[in-house]
């Protein structure tokens, strides 16, 4: 049985994205949100066929053309949209057949955002155990190098003349103390993976509150620290030291790029507590989990460098290390959850997701 046509104004009000098109596939017309989902005006989608929108349109052509048929009423389905010069879309696919010979099916898209969700899950936890594979052998294969240049300028020095000795003596101080600070780097590097992961009872709410003193301490002037948070989290099995370290990595990287807002005196950092329901990380299912956030109002995360902020030494500021992230997200693994990012001008988030009992 076919359905009648919806009125077009009802159409406009709808959040997920409509078209609905002739017996030919000629768009007729497109709701605000397709214009908003396919990045293009209504008058720039109409009179355009669905193969002209999307590279990969068999399938979706064929349902249209069982629509046409009159097949089915309704048909769902779940697509990967191709566009050419921009990003694929994943979405959820609802096509109907209407009662209308001038414009016989309508098309609704949806976002997949849980497929979405899934997949930049997957992304970061394939780029963390990359990145500590990476890590783990470049430390290695930096270190042995650096004891040997540090020994040979100690031996260098002894051996210095005493008429050269204040000389010289500069200079083999210079490799000295930069052999100690690329020393410093490795073992920064190489501390999630020799560090023994010391399990306890952990009430995060305390982990927020070190986190809190320690900022508030070192940022005393302009920045206003916000608590929001929900005392009905249970505590769970972790290393509680390992998790304040991941917790004062991110806030202490927000205080820092707040400089400017502490200045005006409107410097906000909020530490906020949750749980989530039926949560999945790293394909498992969880029931519940800790949903922790830690959110600044500053400039927020340069694009060019938002898809690697968790990459070992990609910094956002100057004289940044890049690793306070890396050994977070690490941190946050090791206790089967996973850390998220969204940031714009004015707000950044981010987001720790722990599996709860």
């Amino acid at each position: 049985m076919k359905k009648p046509l919806i009125a077009l104004d009802g159409l406009d009000l709808l959040a997920s994205a409509v078209l609905v098109l002739r017996p030919d596939s000629d768009i007729a017309y497109a709701n605000p949100a397709a214009e908003i989902l396919l990045a293009s005006s209504s008058k720039a989608l109409t009179n355009h066929k669905l193969n002209e929108l999307f590279i990969n349109c068999q399938e979706l052509e064929q349902v249209f053309q069982e629509a046409l048929e009159h097949q089915f009423a309704d048909k769902r389905l779940d697509l990967v949209l191709e566009r050419l010069g921009r990003d694929p879309l994943q979405v959820h696919v609802v096509v109907s057949a209407l009662d209308s010979a001038e414009t016989p099916v309508l098309i609704e898209l949806r976002e997949n955002v849980q497929q979405l969700k899934l997949d930049r899950e997957e992304r970061l936890i394939d780029q963390s155990q990359a990145n500590k594979e990476l890590i783990r052998n470049l430390a290695h294969e930096i270190k042995n190098p650096l004891g040997g240049i540090r020994g040979a300028a100690q031996l260098l020095e002894m051996e210095l003349p005493e008429r050269h000795l204040k000389e010289f003596r500069e200079y083999t101080q210079v490799i000295i103390k930069e052999a100690d600070r690329l020393q410093t780097l490795v073992d920064r590097l190489l501390a999630p993976h020799r560090s023994p992961h010391i399990v306890g009872d952990v009430n995060i709410h305390e982990v927020c509150e070190r986190v809190r003193s320690l900022i508030v301490a070192e940022f005393p002037n302009g920045l206003k620290i916000k608590r929001d948070y929900d005392l009905s989290v249970p505590e769970f099995r972790g290393d509680k030291e390992q998790l304040i370290q991941a917790v004062l990595n991110i806030a202490h990287n927000a205080a820092q790029v707040l400089s400017a807002r502490m200045k005006a005196g409107d410097a906000e950092l909020t530490l906020r507590t949750r749980i989530a329901r039926q949560v999945t990380l790293a394909k498992v299912r969880y029931r519940l989990a800790l949903d922790l956030h830690i959110i600044d109002n500053g400039p927020g995360i340069p694009p060019d460098i938002r898809d690697r902020i968790f990459y070992p030494l990609v910094s956002g500021r100057d004289g940044g290390s890049g690793l306070g992230l890396t050994l977070a997200q690490t941190f946050v693994q090791q206790h089967m959850g996973l850390i998220e990012c969204e940031s714009r001008p004015g707000c950044t988030d981010f987001r720790i997701l722990i599996p709860l009992p």
